[in-house]
């Protein structure tokens, strides 16, 4: 049974003792899938998130033509054990196909940007599309790269859906602005040891692409020859949960009553910095601070003491979905004095009251607010089971009693039952 259409969270007293666990990465997660399948034996990745994005990641290698093995995992509802063989750098998939391989990709930016540098090794015509909203999404910059390397790349306005034909191996060299995405930059170094590509980054200083040194670093520790890689669990995802004991007054540099297992200490994750932002400083940079994460910060802003400036926030604009006006409209929408300069939010303290919050179709404006309404009575969100693309058990692990989740009650607005159990989960 899905999600409902509209929940309600009834606010928490205050913080239970919890202490969660959380998914995978999903940027490591799809980073692994793509670097088993190129590598060589069977990889198996170990708490690989399972939601939609790495979903429509796995079912793409499988149309390639990859052997995937995907098994239950024991330790988190959220993720699965995945195991890839790798050829090499041969894609399997195409021989005496007619037409293109069509790979549907939905609204996972990863899968897009990877996948289109990945079947430029195979040897056959590839097609990558999504729904409309990664129509929309910026792809020029990696086409433009792609191109540079000899490879032929059919997108009349440089977005998907693309035809592009695989050319193999062509060492070459190639330019990458990651000005609007570091995910290009990062598809580019997936593929460089088969493709033989030397790829120079432009745009921004490396030092302060974390996404980009994710992947660097992943491509040297990965073991290319078949083993075992395990997925550290998700940054972003675990900032809801410190969130929540920030907002039910318990945060204090990541100090609390509610915590997360085996937080991330490998370097890999910029959100992992997340706990020592709490409480919020008086400015914080999406570019130089937090990743996704930041997000969450904006949510918790109205609580603050004093205004909090979150800077240099054009990213958000070009994500699942609009996120600067998104964040700025639903938090209004709740009653927060909200400033928009630019790529700027000034945020200011503010009594907030429930409202019908829009999702956007974005999972984490849904989690987001769903940490708002741990305080405020009457948070009812839309269209929750879009949490469904990062972590699809994010309001069962709400629910769960303490301590292994929060205890928080869900219910569908004018009803009295409370959610619970599959009820929960979003499909």
């Amino acid at each position: 049974m899905p999600l409902p259409s509209l929940i309600e969270i009834e606010p928490l007293v205050a913080a239970p003792l919890a202490r969660v666990t959380v998914p995978g990465s999903k940027s490591i997660t799809n980073r692994a899938l793509v670097l088993a399948a190129l590598g060589k034996g069977r990889t198996t990745l170990r708490g690989a998130l399972w939601s939609e994005d790495t979903q429509a990641m796995t079912e793409c290698l499988e149309r390639l033509g990859f052997d995937v093995r995907v098994e239950a995992d024991p330790k988190e509802a959220g993720n699965r054990t995945i195991s890839v063989v790798g050829l090499g750098g041969m894609i399997p998939a195409v021989r005496g196909t007619a037409g293109p391989v069509e790979l549907f990709v939905g609204n996972a930016g990863t899968a897009a940007r990877f996948l289109s540098a990945m079947v430029c090794l195979g040897t056959g015509t590839f097609r990558l599309s999504g729904v409309p909203r990664m129509h929309e999404r910026p792809q020029a910059e990696l086409f433009r790269a792609l191109r540079e390397l000899g490879y032929r790349v059919e997108a009349p306005n440089d977005r998907l859906p693309v035809v592009i034909h695989g050319g193999g191996r062509r060492p070459g060299r190639c330019t990458v602005s990651v000005n609007d995405s570091s995910q290009f930059a990062s598809a580019l170094i997936l593929g460089a040891a088969i493709g033989g590509w030397e790829v120079a980054v432009a745009g921004g200083d490396e030092e302060e692409l974390p996404y980009v040194e994710m992947t660097r670093q992943m491509v040297r520790a990965f073991p290319g020859n078949g083993g075992e890689f395990v997925v550290e669990p998700d940054a972003s995802s675990g900032s809801y949960f410190f969130g929540a004991d920030a907002v039910l007054g318990r945060g204090t540099r990541g100090e609390g009553r509610i915590g997360v297992e085996a937080w991330p200490d490998s370097g890999w994750q910029a959100d992992a910095a997340f706990p020592r932002y709490l409480p919020l400083p008086g400015e914080v940079s999406r570019a130089t601070d937090l990743a996704d994460s930041i997000m969450t910060a904006i949510v918790l802003a109205p609580f603050a003491e004093r205004p909090v400036r979150f800077t240099r926030l054009g990213r958000l604009r070009v994500q699942e979905c609009e996120r600067v006006f998104a964040l700025r409209t639903e938090l209004v929408r709740c009653g927060a004095r909200v400033e928009e300069e630019g790529d700027t939010l000034v945020v200011y303290p503010s009594v907030l009251h429930g409202a019908d919050v829009e999702t956007y179709r974005d999972h984490r404006m849904a989690m987001c607010f769903a940490v708002v309404g741990l305080k405020v009575a009457g948070i009812r969100l839309k269209d929750p089971g879009c949490v469904r693309k990062t972590f699809p058990n994010f309001f069962a692990k709400l629910a769960e009693p303490p301590p292994r989740g929060l205890g928080v009650r869900i219910r569908v607005p004018g009803r009295a039952e409370v959610l619970s159990g599959n009820g929960l989960l979003a499909d």
